[in-house]
């Protein structure tokens, strides 16, 4: 078994969605007491994102590159980045180092494309929705990708940053994405990617009829295939 190298901390919540979820697919594909060999960097969510803001990425890439420099220190084969926001500065961050990055949107975009998935969308922090870096990489796999109107955008990163990040899981808003989500796909999406980890939280597959791709499951299970083969 390959030992996963996980960048966490953005948010917390995300990280421990990423550990468990790495510990309970080792457990049922080996068996008996069988966990994930892993090894773990947090960093502060409330640095990076105040660098974030303040469009200051070089600074982010510095952190997790650290960061990751001493995940590979410490045995890593390959890494992950549990976030999907903070892939902004993916690229830096594996130049940084000698192991493999598992990039969150060739993983989402491969699942997409075997589910003969052609148009997509992508809900997530107003960032990710807003900017390029995760739309493109994800398109460059030959899908059409699409996003909420922007008139949608505060709702939804009010939701993810003064909701579940901080573990508050409330009806009125899954209310609220599914609403988003169902409007998505009468627009012509055939999928919707859950472009963040807390997202997963509050929609399941059951909640909504339009195909679900969600990031941190889709990411777990590609480690996994990694880590075990």
């Amino acid at each position: 078994m390959q030992t996963i190298g996980l960048i966490g901390g953005m948010s917390w919540e995300s990280s421990a969605a990423y550990y468990k979820q790495l510990n309970l697919g080792v457990e049922k594909r080996l068996g008996g007491y069988s966990s994930a060999r892993t090894v773990m960097s947090s960093v502060n969510f409330a640095e990076v994102t105040e660098l974030g803001k303040n469009e200051d990425w070089d600074g982010v890439a510095e952190i997790l590159a650290q960061a990751a420099r001493g995940v590979e220190r410490a045995g890593a084969d390959f890494l992950m980045l549990c976030t999907t926001t903070f892939h902004r500065v993916a690229e830096q961050v594996e130049a940084a180092i000698g192991i493999p990055l598992l990039h969150l949107a060739d993983v989402v975009a491969q699942d997409c494309v075997a589910n003969r998935v052609e148009k997509v969308a992508l809900v997530g922090t107003s960032f990710a929705m807003s900017r390029t870096f995760f739309t493109d990489r994800i398109a460059s796999h030959g899908l059409e990708v699409m996003v909420p109107d922007e008139s949608r955008h505060d709702m939804i990163n009010s939701v993810i940053y003064d909701e579940l990040v901080h573990g508050r899981i409330l009806d009125i808003s899954r209310r609220k994405l599914v609403e988003l989500i169902d409007g998505l796909w009468d627009d012509g999406a055939q999928g919707v990617i859950l472009g963040c980890t807390e997202l997963e939280l509050l929609i399941e597959q059951a909640d909504v009829e339009v195909p679900l791709f969600p990031c941190t499951t889709l990411h777990v299970q590609a480690a996994l295939d990694r880590a075990l083969a």
